[in-house]
């Protein structure tokens, strides 16, 4: 058995971070693993997957805020709350209309 990892490496011009889940040993050889064994390593993998997903998403929330504050960018302003809006209904249709 072997000690597996899910690894995510974010690369830009100015800063490098991975980002890692271990995951449970596993066996190499997928025909002797029983059906209940596959079962918990896949589960731990979509637990594994969600936790990157979401650290990554949180990194990159810190590094677009930093970026804006770098830039000058006042807080509080209509662009922003635009922003925070459009990110509130993320997926959702607007029932204002007034993204035009």
């Amino acid at each position: 058995m072997s000690k597996s990892a899910l690894t995510a490496n974010y690369n830009s011009p100015d800063t490098t971070h991975l980002f890692t889940s271990q995951l449970p040993s596993e066996s190499t050889d997928t025909k002797t693993q029983s059906v209940q064994e596959k079962t918990e390593f896949l589960q731990a993998l979509r637990t594994g997957i969600s936790q990157v997903q979401g650290d990554v998403n949180v990194f990159l929330t810190k590094r677009m805020e930093e970026e804006k504050a770098a830039a000058g960018a006042p807080s509080g302003t209509a662009a922003s709350a635009r922003e925070q809006k459009e990110e509130e209904m993320y997926g959702e249709e607007d029932p204002e209309g007034d993204d035009a």
